[in-house]
């Protein structure tokens, strides 16, 4: 059955084509499996909470007829602004707290484990013209906005609001500061709704949502230990497909693929400190599982052809939820640029148990992190990405003490693997942060340092020893096989390219004058070099001649550094290879290389593969080559267990003569490759 929607309707009718509802929460009411929910251009303030979810045979559809042109909104608009005497481009107005519901942005404080509180911030927000202004803290700070020291945007940064309550009235008081803008004569907007698209029950699966813009919402901080909730998303269940849809301006996340509700382990670190938020994420993993986190029930959701972006916390955050799911030819931009949220879980997708989960022809730029992986990056390969500009801006962002916090393109933590990263075009300051072990990387064009190599994965006990130990899984599984801590190594780099681009001045000066500590080692130079002094595996093997086990003489075989294998990388304009490098190449010369922006069409230039020649091929590289990562014993494969051949490039065309980085032939190197 198909069921229309119109909002420009006078009154509500039957859902019919001739008669339609007004709002898409009423066909959510009514809508079951195999039915098709058909919204008509318009802009919906609602939150719709779908009351059934459909089945693998019989999906419920929710599509926006014309694409982009319905548009489900967690803002209301707001007018009756008066100007605030003696303070120029200042105005005030006053907001009913019935429209917020049960739950007032301005009084909700966004709070969580990993939420650094440096300032005081809600939910809530108040727009201009699409735009989010900045909270301060008092009515004087409205009057005198100081720039902010932190913003990517420090110029818009002084449109600042503050708010208060006026409890006999039941009202919420704003003021703002517009500068030149006249709010009565403006589109101005504030947060009023929790979510857009979110069932509050659990299980409602195998859902499409497909075309519409989704905007503007007061999410709540979302960390691995709490009940994750965003703008949109499944809600633990099973199956759903996000497409097609603009998704922005949630206060915290737009997208959430995450945990479901724990009443007695949620946000307990914050609630309960005599356990770390290690131990609370542990104690949450196990949970789920004794409650039915299960490849049959959870999870396997795909993200595809999306736009996300201006998002405070995260575009994609999740888990436990998100495993077994496909996140593909997403654009995923400008995620935590107001830099007024900080904290451990932020990025462009920060997933934890991103189980055998697939990040494919996703371009993600301007982002405070790109991809963050964190625990049990089991099976998850990221490919054909290109991603850029995924580090802090200004060199006053950054110090020694803070250097780990300067962005990257991936960031992958304490997993075990196997995580597979190849085909990506990786050209941020940093390419990848890996305090972790277990990853191969094949066939990549990375322009950006490694960083935390051997390194940021304990708890930063002050005196004693903090390992953090982590699970890995039964393999294409969700259920707990073990868990242990990170010894490092025990990853693979077959057939890259290695360019060092120039150093921004301050990042050099950094990798020169800090040490590494528990957290960062600073390093700015590309390659391979921060694996210096790990073994191979003859190394590594001889560690164990003659062991018999009890009774043999004290080692350290089994906590030293795990084996690094390498094969077929070009290193270009300075970047440097490991110490234990085999069949390597080393351009002396100059390299040309640039990226080229044009109408929203980017662009490589390069003599690279005019200077390497057929010369250069290389080994074709397959699950066999790679071996199986150590701790799940796990193989380097496809999550239905069968092998990979890197026989296709960036592009999926397929490769010839097996030249090194992401291309199948030096033409590519000229083609558009994002838009």
């Amino acid at each position: 059955m198909q069921y229309y929607v119109n909002s420009k309707v006078k009154r509500t009718g039957d859902g019919s084509k001739e008669h339609p509802f007004r709002t898409i929460s009423e066909a959510a009411l009514l809508a079951e499996p195999g039915d098709e929910v058909l919204v008509l251009p318009g802009i919906y303030r609602e939150h719709v909470d779908p009351a059934q979810g459909g089945t693998p045979e019989k999906r419920i559809t929710y599509r926006s007829v014309r694409k982009g042109a319905a548009v489900i909104s967690g803002a209301e608009p707001v007018g009756n602004w008066e100007r605030v005497k003696g303070a120029p481009g200042v105005w005030m107005t006053r907001v009913d707290n019935r429209i917020f519901g049960a739950c007032n942005p301005f009084t909700t404080l966004v709070r969580g484990d990993w939420f650094i509180a440096s300032m005081i911030a809600h939910i809530g927000e108040v727009y201009v013209n699409d735009r989010s202004l900045y909270e301060v803290t008092s009515l004087k700070d409205v009057k005198k906005p100081v720039r902010s020291k932190t913003s990517w945007d420090p110029d818009f940064s002084v449109y600042t609001w503050y708010a208060e309550q006026d409890e006999e009235r039941d009202e919420t008081i704003l003021y703002a500061n517009f500068h030149e803008f006249d709010p009565n004569r403006e589109k101005v907007e504030i947060n009023a709704r929790r979510a857009c698209f979110y069932p509050t029950a659990e299980g409602k699966g195998y859902i499409t949502l497909s075309g519409f813009k989704i905007e503007k919402a007061a999410t709540q901080w979302a960390p691995p230990t709490a009940y994750q909730e965003g703008m949109v998303g499944p809600h633990w269940s099973k199956g759903w497909i996000i497409e097609d849809c603009e998704i922005s301006h949630s206060k915290c996340s737009g997208i959430s693929l995450g945990k479901y509700l724990q009443p007695e382990n949620d946000n307990k670190w914050l609630k309960w400190k005599y356990k770390d938020g290690t131990q609370t994420e542990r104690d949450c993993i196990c949970q789920a599982q004794r409650e039915g986190w299960t490849k049959e029930r959870i999870g396997s959701h795909i993200v595809r052809r999306c736009e996300i972006h201006d998002c405070g916390q995260t575009g994609i955050v999740g888990h436990l939820g998100g495993v077994f799911s496909l996140i593909e030819d997403n654009h995923i931009h400008h995620i935590n640029n107001k830099q007024n949220l900080a904290g451990a879980e932020i990025g462009g997708i920060k997933m934890h148990a991103a189980i055998d989960c697939i990040y494919r022809r996703n371009h993600i730029h301007h982002c405070t992190r790109g991809i963050w992986l964190d625990w049990q990056a089991q099976g998850t390969r990221v490919t054909q990405n290109f991603m850029h500009d995924n580090t802090l801006p200004f060199d006053h962002l950054m110090c020694a003490e803070a250097a780990g916090a300067r962005g990257e393109d991936i960031f992958i933590e304490v997993s075990h693997g196997p995580t597979l990263i190849d085909n990506n075009i990786l050209l941020s300051d940093r390419s990848l942060k890996l305090c972790t072990q277990g990853v191969a990387l094949v066939h990549n064009l990375i322009g950006g340092a490694f960083g935390a190599v051997g390194t940021g994965v304990d708890n930063g006990a002050k005196t004693l020893t903090s390992p953090r130990y982590t699970p890995y899984h039964v393999p294409h599984r969700t259920e707990v096989a073990g868990f242990m801590t990170i010894l490092h190594g025990d990853m693979r780099f077959y057939n890259n390219i290695f360019l060092q681009q120039p150093v921004r001045p301050f990042l050099k000066k950094l990798e020169a004058e800090m040490s590494p500590n528990a957290w960062e080692d600073g390093n700015a130079t590309v390659g391979t070099k921060p694996y210096d002094g790990y073994p191979t595996q003859e190394e590594w093997e001889r560690e164990f001649e003659g062991y018999c086990g009890m009774g043999s003489q004290a080692s350290d075989r089994y906590y030293m550094h795990l084996p690094v294998w390498t094969g077929g990388n070009v290193f270009v304009n300075g970047a440097k290879p490991c110490d234990s490098e085999q069949e390597y190449t080393r351009i002396r010369g100059r390299v040309k290389f640039a990226v080229e922006e044009k109408g929203g069409k980017y662009t490589i230039r390069t003599n690279l593969y005019e200077i390497l020649g057929k010369d250069a091929a290389v080994s074709m590289i397959d699950t066999e080559t790679l071996g199986m990562a150590f701790e799940p014993e796990e193989r380097y494969e496809n999550p239905d267990g069968t092998p990979i051949v890197w026989d296709t490039d960036y592009f999926g065309k397929k490769r010839k003569a097996i030249l090194p980085g992401p291309f199948a032939d030096g033409k590519a190197a000229a083609q558009v490759i994002a838009t």
